[in-house]
């Protein structure tokens, strides 16, 4: 008889508190469990659950400092954050004209109180189940934790109960199960006490940090590698193809119908070891859609095993039962592990029908991965609101193709972060509806660049155009540009992936973290950390077209930072209105950031550990950055089988040095040796370049050095990566003065208009006279008598407006 496989059992142990930390009544258990968190439970029948849920996967904490005072009424607990005050065995909620009666918890030298029943008006709210047909405006979304009251809570009394085999069931009891965070502005602290609770995030494969491709329509393996051949000629790099329901078998009068199945289709896909064979041999994994709702058919190919096993007569369909013990069983040893032996990499769960059946299943397909440590957990699935952080990456559903969409998905990531997602995936380019457009689609693409997630996703029909070899030469370029960009950051988004799943720290995080003022501020609450080197601030809207640029508004963090593509220095704490081309986006680095990239000029799909590596260093301050390596599919990283890479950046203004090294783990999970290209940004060429190897000094022919668009690049080939590399670059006034200048915009947008040279002329005498702005206005309103179109003048009427903001 089939039965439940050891990978799905778990440690029962980490569902106990420590007994120190527990207090408990007839009706009441309240567990410590940290200086910031505290478990609230109450039960009429004096009954408390200890085991694990689908949201809680630990609750064996160190015990906290903390002091308690008690009599036969009251307790009153005080640990370095909060004071609790609680009437024993009263309901935690008390009347309406005094919530707090029974039960208050005060935030230390604050006027914060936190009672049951608080409405929590201050929290910043946190993430949803999917953006499926969002038309803009505003959008209900789930709480999060992040709150300028410096509190939160978390209700487990309806999770999912897990027994020692790792089988799921529904909570039948009905008692109080809270978990209150009380972190005051240490949010941070706060997440890391979050996932103590509920399981740090997945680490993804490398692979998911590429190009994804997903389209609504039939593909035979013949249209697959006519696909492949089209990215790889058009130099557009993928590394995951998703095939939508179309994959498996289907009803041959009418394949838009059963959404659900389990087997290839064999007329489409003869032999789905070969195909898995092909993708893998291109640097490309496959995930296939799953849909379990309409239940096991008679037309699988484990049909009659699935029937017997669980009595099923005349070919009846076998409805999906997520809380039947048998079925699931059945459901991963008859259907999903041989999908699994042809060596499928995920699967995308598109289960609509009913949120806790959801939730049961992306429990048991992340917990099913761990029968084997060659392959990551990787899950693409909705967002049932619960622990969703360990499901791999979150899917947004069918989102329209708009200006509107675009707009709410960067302000969507990170508002997630305040309860601990960060992997979002979206329709770059949207999926459906709306107006195909150039521009759209050029900004949908560079917000994919910098965002958790890059799929690129249409809906059938022949004038959807995802593929950027449809679109005009320009557009085209661009969106090359940005897609061989984004595979070259894989080691940057690896290494922040690496941080987010050990220590907890969100790759996206909005800039509210630092200036929680600017949040109802819309032209700023889209902007957003992308992991511990990048700023983002996302176009969202079309351009002027008789300026043909895009207006952008931005709000810069203090410090200095840098323009990542141009490499124009700001300095922060200030807004700015600045002026982007179709082909340039503001993404900023802030002073002294070292960001890893992968040198790829050929095998665009490749995403493993490179055997060249571009570390862009920016001036302005001494640095560190680890960079994570691994083999970025198998989970033997946690068997130390990792590496970590230091490069130390030591910044004087008149000499600096880089020093690349293997801090800890194992070297041989990265190529023996490895080209570097060090590129200093803004940096002029140094008078005298050193370089060293374990100390030893290499020979000046084995080091070369060019200047190259304001950058000063240092090449060392063929370094042994078990050594250390250390290169001392000196001279005088090192950095270039890049300031970014206004007027340089300006000028750039004059040089650009399309009326005649004569014209310009007069226009950059006026512009960039020592008149005040309100003469300049006059003086090029009466340019229309010398024939400047009405259209002009009124852009630089604006554009006087702008001037004057700033």
């Amino acid at each position: 008889m089939a039965s439940f496989g050891k990978h799905f059992e778990v440690n029962e142990k980490l569902g106990l508190s420590q007994v120190t930390a527990i207090h408990k009544g007839d009706f009441y258990r309240i567990t410590v469990l940290s200086e910031r968190l505290v478990r609230l439970e109450y039960s009429v029948t004096g009954s408390f659950n200890d085991k694990l849920t689908d949201l809680v996967q630990n609750r064996n904490f160190d015990v906290p400092s903390y002091t308690i005072e008690e009599d036969d009424k009251y307790m009153v607990i005080t640990t370095k954050y909060f004071s609790l005050q609680y009437m024993k065995n009263k309901p935690f909620k008390g009347p309406s004209f005094a919530p707090d009666t029974n039960l208050k918890v005060k935030l230390l030298n604050t006027d914060k109180i936190w009672y049951y029943g608080h409405p929590e008006a201050r929290n910043f709210l946190g993430s949803r189940f999917s953006l499926d047909d969002y038309k803009g405006g505003p959008i209900k979304l789930d709480k999060g934790l992040y709150s300028t009251d410096g509190f939160a809570v978390i209700d487990d009394s309806d999770s999912l109960i897990t027994n020692e085999l790792g089988i799921l069931s529904k909570n039948t009891d009905n008692n109080l199960d809270l978990y209150l965070f009380m972190y005051k502005r240490d949010f941070g602290l706060c997440l890391k006490d979050y996932f103590t609770l509920t399981g740090f995030p997945t680490l993804l494969p490398r692979y998911a940090f590429g190009i994804w491709w997903s389209r609504d329509i039939i593909y035979s393996m013949d249209n697959i590698k006519a696909l492949l051949t089209s990215f790889n000629n058009n130099e557009i790099p993928i590394s995951v193809l998703l095939l939508n329901e179309f994959w498996h078998i289907k009803d041959k009068d009418n394949i838009l119908i059963n959404k659900t199945g389990f087997s290839f289709n064999k007329e489409l896909i003869p032999s789905p070891n070969e195909l898995t064979n092909y993708l893998h041999e291109r640097g490309v994994r496959l995930g296939l859609e799953l849909d379990p709702t309409e239940g096991i058919r008679k037309e699988e190919d484990a049909y009659k095993e699935f029937a017997d096993e669980l009595n099923y007569k005349n070919n009846e369909t076998i409805p999906f039962l997520a809380f039947d013990k048998m079925f699931i069983i059945l459901y991963f040893e008859k259907l999903i592990n041989p999908l699994t032996k042809c060596d499928v990499d995920f699967f995308w769960l598109d289960y609509k029908k009913d949120i806790k059946s959801l939730r049961a299943l992306n429990y048991y397909h992340i917990t099913d991965f761990k029968q084997s440590e060659y392959k990551r957990p990787m899950l693409l699935t909705r967002n049932t609101g619960i622990a969703a952080h360990r499901n791999g990456v979150l899917y947004s559903g069918q989102t329209i193709v708009s200006w509107s969409t675009l707009r709410y998905l960067p302000f969507f990531n990170s508002t997630s972060s305040n309860i601990g997602i960060s992997w979002w995936s979206h329709d770059i380019g949207g999926f459906k509806d709306g107006i195909e457009d150039a521009e759209l689609y050029m900004r949908y693409v560079q917000l994919g660049t910098f965002s958790p997630i890059f799929r690129f996703s249409a809906k059938r029909g022949i004038y959807y155009k995802r593929e950027p070899w449809l679109w005009d030469f320009k557009t085209y370029n661009i969106v090359k540009y940005y897609t061989q960009l984004r595979h070259k950051l894989i080691p940057y988004f690896y290494t922040e992936n690496y941080y987010y799943a050990i220590k907890g720290m969100p790759v996206v995080q909005p800039l509210y973290y630092n200036y929680p003022e600017l949040y109802d501020e819309p032209e700023y609450r889209n902007e957003y950390y992308f992991g511990s080197e990048l700023f983002v601030s996302p176009i969202t809207k079309p351009k002027d077209l008789v300026m043909n640029r895009t207006i952008q508004r931005t709000f810069l963090p203090k410090g200095i930072w840098y323009d990542f593509k141009t490499g124009k220095k700001f300095m922060g704490d200030k807004r700015y209105i600045t002026f982007f081309k179709d082909e340039d986006y503001p993404v900023f680095a802030k002073a002294g950031s070292i960001i890893p990239m992968a040198n790829i000029t050929t095998n665009y799909n490749f995403t493993g550990n490179p055997e060249k590596l571009d570390i862009h260093v920016f001036p302005g301050q001494s640095n560190t950055y680890n960079l994570y390596e691994d083999d970025g599919i198998t989970r033997l990283y946690e068997q130390g089988y990792y590496i970590l890479t230091a490069i130390d950046y030591n910044y004087m203004q008149n000499n600096y040095t880089l020093i690349i090294h293997p801090l800890e783990g194992k070297t041989a999970i990265i190529p023996s040796t490895r080209d570097y290209n060090i590129i200093f940004r803004n940096t002029k060429e140094a008078d005298k370049v050193e370089a060293f190897i374990n100390g030893e000094r290499i020979d000046e022919t084995n080091i070369k050095c060019e200047v190259k668009d304001e950058n000063f690049i240092v090449r060392v080939l063929g370094v042994d990566t078990t050594k250390q590399l250390t290169i001392n670059c000196s001279g005088k006034d090192i950095e270039i003065d890049a300031e970014r200048i206004i007027n340089e915009d300006i000028n750039s947008i004059i040089s650009d208009l399309k009326i005649k040279t004569k014209l310009k002329e007069q226009l950059y005498k006026i512009v960039f006279s020592n008149m005040d702005i309100k003469k300049k206005r006059i003086a090029i309103k009466k340019m229309r008598k010398n024939g400047l179109e009405p259209k002009f003048i009124r852009m630089f009427m604006k554009l006087y407006d702008y001037l004057i903001e700033i």
